[in-house]
């Protein structure tokens, strides 16, 4: 169940994100100056930082997303590394940031999975759950081949596919991720709607007024798409 407590500074939070970086353990002194220099001077009203491992034949490869949310801002940083020799002597770490207004932004699509529906009670945590933010109107396209409801047929039925709007999608499981990190994602996305709706009603910045979820203090592994 979530908690709710007094209103977190931007000292606090500042202190809080560089924590999540150091317990991500990937390069955390590169990815919170390039986090800081991003941020341009901003505070830090919440965060959320996901860290995923996937593997390729012999090869581990790594890589950080870390969404800052500002009184004005959205501040997206990406980073992974790339193994350059065999004896991963030489590794290379590649940078992406991206600034945005959070006046641009369109939808903050929150899916959650929960397990035995028909057993639910408020206490019950969520199992998995998709954050999607959208905000330059870029669209995902998923195709699958189409079939129909005969077993039998063998006909070519073409595709079909659902596009949704999306330019960054985070997915965080309780197996993979453990609960805390799921809270954490809940709490960020609650976050980013209520900075979202305080720009859109003309009040300008949101600051102090909002009170926010606190976030837990363990950073996610999980599945990103970008």
């Amino acid at each position: 169940m979530n908690s709710f407590g007094p209103p977190a500074t931007s000292e606090t939070a500042g202190r809080d994100l560089e924590a999540s970086l150091q317990r991500a353990g990937f390069y955390p002194l590169l990815v919170s100056d390039v986090v800081n220099d991003a941020l341009d001077g901003r505070d830090c009203l919440s965060h959320l930082v996901h860290l995923e491992t996937h593997f390729d034949r012999n090869e581990v490869h790594r890589h950080i997303t870390v969404l800052v949310l500002t009184d004005d801002m959205l501040v997206v940083t990406h980073v992974d590394d790339q193994q350059l020799d065999d004896a991963g002597e030489q590794v290379m770490a590649q940078v992406s940031t991206e600034s945005v207004p959070v006046s641009q932004i369109r939808s903050v699509v929150l899916s959650c999975t929960y397990s035995q529906p028909q057993d639910y009670k408020p206490s019950d945590p969520v199992r998995e759950l998709t954050l999607a933010i959208a905000w330059s109107g870029s669209q995902r396209l998923d195709v699958v081949p189409a079939d129909c409801a005969d077993p039998a047929c063998e006909a070519d039925h073409g595709y079909t596919g659902t596009v949704a709007l999306e330019d960054i999608g985070l997915r965080i499981s309780a197996e993979a991720d453990g609960l805390q990190a799921v809270q954490d994602a809940k709490a960020f996305a609650r976050a980013l709607r209520a900075v979202s709706a305080n720009v859109t009603a003309g009040t300008g910045h949101a600051g102090a007024s909002l009170r926010f979820p606190a976030l837990g203090q363990r950073a996610g592994r999980g599945h990103h798409r970008r």
